[in-house]
């Protein structure tokens, strides 16, 4: 007991020392711990964020991994659609080619049946082939036989025209005929017997040369009738009944439908004279001249042409002297007119009826 109360003075009698050190002890420790405090929050807050990470990415994860699993899954039944889709074209398509090709099978096989049955039958070919050749036979020997007459036919013609050439000739050379005086040049007294042609100047008659009566009548009247001219015709008998009033002379409507053609100028000039007139008159500069290119002096612009000497200056004549104007023979009176110009006016149609139509009691 006594220590203690020892103990208890010494700590009284050093109470203000030692509460000094307290404070300071506490003053600094306050102060690390503020200082720490900071890098105490620092730590804390980057452990939950840590751990507040792990748990997000993990609860990412297994959102990504059932994501995943629900995309694998859609897109799996995606593509096997499509591939069902695409497997069935093809099926199709597979079977459309089968069946084309079956149904071409069939086709060929029917067609050739058809065909060699009723289109190129070999047998009714055949048969249609030996009847062919026997018909073609028979017209061959029909068209032989056939040349044969025409052949015959042609000599015989040309027989017969010889034979009347020969006749004409006998006739028209039948004064060649041998006489009891003189022979003829076809009784030869060198000749052993006479010529056929003498025989037939025996037998021919002479060829007369007057005209005979009918060809002269008719040429007399072919003479008659273009020397007379013919006579006026009548006119056609008049079936209705005879209309009244006054008439014109038979004579005068004869003369009057007789009437030449008398066009007016309109229907005799052409439309295209005006246009025509200047090539005419071109072409008969043309004619008349013997050449076309004028007559150029020698000057400094003409010196590299070549000379084409005129067809007429190597005549015997001689040359015709240099610088004569007879290249071109100009003629402007024959061009150009003293007249002057007239246009061609469109007729009135009430004038061109003057003289041309029938009037009332009146004559043209």
């Amino acid at each position: 007991m006594e220590t203690r109360a020892s103990t208890h003075n010494d700590a009284a009698m050093a109470a203000p020392g030692a509460m000094d050190a307290t404070l300071a002890a506490l003053y600094r420790r306050h102060r690390v711990a503020e200082e720490q405090r900071d890098l105490e929050h620092r730590a804390a807050v980057r452990l939950q964020a840590h751990l507040r990470g792990c748990r997000v990415r993990a609860n990412l994860r297994y959102l990504h991994e059932n994501a995943t699993v629900i995309q694998r899954h859609w897109r799996g039944y995606g593509d096997r659609k499509v591939f069902r889709a695409i497997v069935k074209e093809a099926v199709l398509k597979m079977k459309l080619a089968f069946f084309n090709a079956m149904a071409v099978k069939i086709q060929k096989i029917w067609r050739g049946y058809y065909v060699r049955k009723y289109v190129h039958n070999y047998y009714a070919l055949r048969n249609y082939l030996d009847g062919l050749a026997i018909k073609h036979e028979i017209i061959r020997n029909e068209l032989d036989e056939y040349a044969a007459v025409q052949s015959q036919d042609r000599q015989f013609l040309a027989l017969q025209t010889a034979e009347q050439q020969s006749d004409y000739q006998a006739r028209k050379t039948h004064y060649l005929l041998s006489t009891h005086q003189i022979a003829g040049i076809y009784n030869s007294p060198f000749l052993p017997c006479p010529m056929e042609m003498e025989y037939r100047l025996l037998q021919a008659r002479p060829l007369s040369h007057r005209k005979p009566l009918a060809m002269m009548e008719e040429s007399a009247g072919m003479e008659k009738s273009t020397l007379t001219p013919h006579p006026p015709r009548t006119l056609p008998p008049i079936c209705a009944p005879k209309p009244q009033g006054p008439f014109k002379d038979p004579a005068v409507v004869w003369r009057q439908r007789q009437k030449p053609l008398e066009p007016s100028v309109r229907v005799a000039t052409p439309f295209v004279c005006l246009e025509e007139a200047p090539k005419v008159l071109r072409r008969e500069e043309w004619r008349k001249h013997a050449t076309d290119t004028q007559f150029l002096p020698a000057v400094s612009a003409h010196k590299n042409r070549k000379y084409e000497p005129l067809l007429h200056t190597s005549s015997d004549y001689g040359h015709i002297p240099y610088g004569s104007k007879h290249f071109r023979d100009e003629q402007p009176n024959k061009i150009i007119s003293n007249k002057a110009y007239q246009t061609v006016f469109p007729p009135i149609p009430i004038f061109e009826k003057l003289g041309k139509t029938y009037s009332q009691g009146q004559e043209v």
